[in-house]
């Protein structure tokens, strides 16, 4: 028998937040970042499922092979752009859209410039309005539109795009004063514009502009302080679950796990659920955090170990050896995990690990 832990994969959840996003900007389009193996939850699973998405977001060439590799002939856009001048063929072989951010960018593209190519390439401008992460300063924006189109091997419509570093706080200035900086850069400057990601599209309708980004409110995750996705009426696409596999009557006194951690102050039993951070659980998830045991609310005890964690099961009377366990879904968010935990959501979904299996449902 293989090992009970599982990831269980909504496709009807994927398509369902695919509509919403869309639904809350109806004016826009959609690219659907699938970066980080679709946040864990499998990029050709998911880019399938979504394929009506107008273009996808990805990380790395090799997200786009496989994207290809699958037969889908959607926009992809490499969020970070091209690494050295090597990239540049490949991107046209794939046709693929690049972001791009930097000098050192301009400066292959402009190198690259003098063979002759009948597919250039379709750029991305990234302008950086507070992020300061990546991006040209705002006002140089004309001036890269001029060296850009003066280019043989780049398309002349030009996309502009910029990063909103706050958008998962509703009520702060700096998202607005990004919009505004953002603005100001391409007042008269023409080509599609994108500002919004998955918090900016459900908090921040200002900022829906010809494209909107979506990324983790695909999976149905929220990072928004105190909300989860089904506060903004998604749906999680991941489950993930296992079952017990012992079942420990244990006295007052006992202690469970590595390091005595938890010490029993009453006789009871405690199960132990095929689970650990080996699998992409939290190890820091402390003790108390919520697990359900047959659909019974119940507590971790003790410290997460590589493959086992304990749980009580007081509250789960008819608990046994082979009774499922579910460490989160649509019954217990991932963000109350991951609050726990003291992350966010989407980093327990990319965290994942391979010895997990993953079911399509």
């Amino acid at each position: 028998m293989s090992r009970a832990t599982a990831a269980s994969i909504s496709h009807d959840a994927l398509r369902h937040n695919l509509a919403e996003v869309r639904r809350r900007a109806p004016n826009s389009r959609v690219m659907a970042v699938v970066k980080a193996d679709a946040y864990g939850h499998g990029l050709e699973r998911v880019a399938t499922t979504l394929r009506d998405a107008d273009a996808f977001g990805v990380a790395a060439l090799s997200d786009a092979e496989r994207i290809r590799s699958v037969g889908l002939d959607n926009r992809i856009v490499l969020l970070s752009g091209f690494d050295e001048p090597a990239d540049l063929p490949i991107m046209r072989r794939l046709k693929l859209d690049a972001v791009v951010h930097c000098d050192e960018q301009l400066r292959m593209l402009e190198l690259d410039a003098g063979d002759s190519v009948s597919d250039p390439l379709r750029l991305w401008v990234k302008l950086d309005t507070g992020m300061n992460r990546l991006g040209f300063r705002p006002e140089r924006a004309a001036e890269l539109q001029q060296r850009l189109r003066g280019l043989s091997n780049v398309h002349l419509d030009l996309q502009w795009m910029s990063h909103l570093a706050r958008s998962d706080e509703f009520d702060v200035p700096s998202t607005p004063e990004q919009l505004a900086a953002f603005d100001a850069a391409l007042r008269d400057i023409d080509g599609d514009r994108s500002l919004a990601n998955s918090a900016a599209v459900l908090g921040w309708p200002a900022s829906h502009r010809d494209w909107i980004r979506p990324g983790g409110a695909l999976y149905g995750m929220s990072v928004v302080d105190g909300k989860t996705g089904a506060d903004f009426g998604l749906k999680p696409a991941m489950s993930l679950h296992t079952r017990l596999i012992a079942v420990k009557q244990v006295r007052a006194g006992d202690c469970v796990g590595y390091g005595g951690a938890h010490v029993c102050d009453r006789e009871g039993r405690i199960g132990i659920a095929a689970i650990g951070y080996g699998d992409g659980y939290p190890r820091l998830a402390p003790a108390g955090t919520p697990v359900l045991v047959d659909g019974k609310v119940s507590r971790i005890v003790g410290r997460v170990s590589m493959d086992l964690m304990a749980v009580d099961l007081d509250a789960c009377p008819e608990a046994k050896v082979g009774s499922p366990v579910l460490l989160w879904g649509p019954e217990l968010p991932i963000e109350t995990i991951a609050s726990a935990a003291g992350t966010i959501s989407y980093e327990l979904a990319c965290g994942i690990t391979r010895r997990v299996r993953f079911i399509d449902a």
